[in-house]
């Protein structure tokens, strides 16, 4: 038996004759000791019931159908149509500390296979797996999954669907018998992707109750799965989606299947976001170990294809007033890029929309004290562009077939080394030739037609631009990469690895933004998000917001602005000054905090702030998504706080709705000073909000 445990986690293996299983995964289990092993083992051993197999079954690592496992295999596969029933043997097993290294093989069907699970100190188990073909011929492999056990009162699932400006909504339901399945094959993670797939009790919230989760450390196809048996058996399972022909192993090649990542909570879904926060932030390489996170600009919805460089200096002097920290130029810079129909791929400064090069408007930029960022679109092409007449070869195709369009454009196979190179050399020569410390990568269709040479390609365009993204940073150190996908399409826990942000939804309208950001942010923590102030009519759903709830909005996340500024009321300046300002004095708690969730608000409205990891500093919002169910004022308890400090609490009234449906205020506005546990219990009275509009709170301890 090998028991990995953390603080609040535990999974326990055990040898069953020649194969392995997965005893158990859930909430931290004490010491085993070697003398209750036998007695947990037979506590769990199945009855074989009437009508089945002799032999009852447990969780099956590899879940082999020649051992009796009636539910989907962990793998799939065959050498041309023979050698596929697979029944793997233990070749070895290691544990070193809370990792355990195991070896299995087939020889019958001459493969081999290595795992490795590694629970982390913030209960994340990361799991890696490796297929071998080691005999004569060819392997088809049609796929790898893992999979892991899910407890009995593990009844509900939470996965996400969504589109372009609407990602990553919730949907929630009993796990029924058979497999629930949620898959994506658009050639990256997708809008419509499950971030992490969750398997939890139907009681279960922000705050309180039992969760498990189980995602893809991958940007390209994937698939997430949970599988009830009639046997008994229930269990998560996640891997890569391949297509049919996309992996065939020759002797001695293998197949390295991307990381999943996994996780159990009993202290609701905050506890899973803070254990995925926990391991993101620990890598040597996080982003807040570099800097803090530069108040952003975009100037895509300021100006969009109308590169004016008088308009946007204008803009960069009002950027320079309030206090912004980085500037991005947008699409429309290159080539013959004038519309969103010519010029993809040609990544060469244009002289008709900038005659002097972009040098003049970057020092003007840079000399105001702020970043310069760019925007690039390197895995797409125009038909209408140099590169495209010169190679029409170089795209992602059906041989004899042009795939249907997106936007004009078809995607450019990376995985050939002359297009590869091509990005990159171009790239290279624009980041070389001029001060740019940024670039926002976009990404505006998906795969159709993800053939190279006649094969499925995806596993290795997706490898390219890890590759090609990685290899940007080497040759420009310091350099950062905003990963866009027409705005949520690739977010998701592999990107993090080689980007250093996400656009987090090209939804700029802030009542939208609120649950897009929430859901996202179940994983991915806010530094790694956009998150900006929308233009007053949001261009996306043309509705109007006040200035605040569009700060609220922004606030916690990697905050930025993407708006015509000069557009700005005197009201709007002011708030917007304040924004930059807050954001600036507190982005170290609001990127490195405990999260928390509030389920006891009332009403269409949310409740959620950041604590600081010592518990002396807090900053909660709460937002009035829409009218209230009382006809009076709500009641909102602040949670996460140390149930004993003492605590005063401040509205921040720069930032906050200052618009309010009411008589007369409530008694303790703007300031009172509770103990945590007031906080958390009695709780204080709201103003009586009127719909879309919120308030900021700042508690200090005393």
């Amino acid at each position: 038996m090998n028991h990995l445990s953390q603080s609040r986690s535990s999974i326990i293996f055990e040898r069953e004759g020649d194969s392995l299983s997965i005893l158990y995964w859930g909430k931290k289990i004490g010491n085993l000791g070697s003398d209750f092993e036998i007695s947990i083992e037979s506590a769990l051993a199945r009855a074989s019931a009437h009508g089945g197999l002799d032999a009852a079954v447990g969780n099956l690592v590899l879940r082999e159908h020649s051992r009796g496992w009636s539910g989907h295999p962990a793998l799939r596969g065959h050498r041309s149509g023979v050698s596929a029933s697979n029944g793997f043997t233990v070749k070895n097993l290691s544990q070193k500390d809370q990792t355990l290294a195991v070896e299995f093989e087939d020889a019958l069907a001459g493969l081999e296979i290595s795992m490795t699970y590694t629970l982390t100190e913030s209960d994340i188990l990361l799991m890696d797996a490796e297929v071998r073909n080691v005999a004569e011929g060819d392997y088809f492999l049609e796929h790898f999954l893992y999979w892991l056990p899910l407890a009995e009162q593990a009844d509900e699932v939470l996965d996400f669907y969504g589109h372009w400006t609407k990602e990553r909504q919730p949907q929630r339901r009993a796990i029924g018998y058979g497999l629930t399945s949620r898959e994506g094959f658009e050639g990256r993670s997708g809008h419509d992707y499950t971030i992490t797939q969750v398997a939890l009790n139907h009681a279960t919230g922000f705050r309180h109750g039992e969760a498990w989760s189980l995602g893809m450390a991958w940007s390209g196809n994937n698939l997430a799965h949970v599988e009830r048996l009639i046997d008994g058996h229930k269990s998560i399972g996640a891997g890569e989606y391949l297509l049919p022909g996309e992996i065939i192993l020759k002797k001695g090649q293998s197949y390295k299947a991307p990381r999943a990542v996994a996780t159990f909570s009993d202290r609701g879904l905050d506890g899973l976001t803070n254990n995925h926060y926990t391991w993101i932030r620990s890598r040597s390489n996080h982003i807040t170990k570099k800097k803090p996170r530069p108040l952003t600009l975009n100037m895509w919805e300021a100006v969009y294809f109308n590169h004016n460089e008088d308009g946007i200096r204008k803009i960069v002097d009002k950027a320079a007033e309030i206090g912004v920290e980085r500037v991005v130029l947008d699409d429309g810079w290159f080539g013959s890029r004038r519309d969103d129909k010519s010029g993809l791929g040609d990544w060469v400064v244009s002289k008709e929309a900038w005659p002097n090069g972009l040098g003049p408007i970057i020092k003007y930029i840079n000399d105001k004290g702020i970043e310069f960022g760019l925007w690039f679109e390197g895995e797409m092409v125009n038909r209408d562009s140099d590169i495209y007449r010169a190679h029409p070869d170089w795209i992602l195709q059906e041989p004899g077939r042009i795939p249907v369009e997106g936007r004009w454009q078809q995607v450019l196979d990376l995985t050939k080394e002359g297009a590869y190179n091509h990005v990159l050399t171009q790239v290279d020569a624009v980041l070389s030739e001029n001060n740019i410390a940024y670039i926002k990568w976009d990404h505006n269709r998906h795969l159709t037609d993800p053939i190279s040479d006649g094969r499925p390609v995806v596993h290795k365009q997706t490898e390219a631009i890890y590759r090609l993204f990685d290899e940007l940073k080497r040759r420009h150190p310091g350099l950062e990469i905003e990963s866009c996908s027409s705005g949520g399409g690739r977010v998701d826990l592999g990107m993090i690895e080689h980007a250093d942000r996400f656009w987090t939804s090209d939804q700029n309208d802030a009542l939208e933004r609120q649950q897009i950001q929430r859901w996202t942010g179940l994983v991915i923590p806010p530094e790694f998000l956009g998150t900006h102030i929308g233009p007053t009519i949001s261009h996306q759903t043309h509705r109007t917001h006040s200035i605040s709830f569009r700060a609220l909005n922004a606030l916690f996340g990697h905050a930025g602005i993407e708006w015509n500024i000069c557009e700005a009321d005197a009201h709007e300046t002011k708030v917007l000054k304040a924004y930059v300002e807050f954001y600036k004095k507190h982005r170290g708690l609001l990127h490195s905090g405990t999260v928390v969730r509030s389920d006891e608000v009332v009403g269409n409205s949310y409740l959620y702030g950041t604590v600081a990891q010592d518990k002396k500093e807090a900053i909660f919002t709460y937002m009035q998504l829409s009218t209230i169910d009382t006809f009076g004022p709500q009641l909102a308890t602040f949670d996460g706080l140390d149930k004993e400090s003492v605590y005063q609490v401040t509205v921040v009234e720069a930032l906050s709705s200052s618009d309010f449906m009411q008589k007369r205020g409530p008694g303790w506005w703007p300031t009172v000073t509770m103990t945590g546990d007031h906080f958390a219990h009695i709780g204080l009275q709201l103003p009586v909000l009127k719909p879309e509009s919120g308030l900021l709170f700042h508690f200090r301890a005393i």
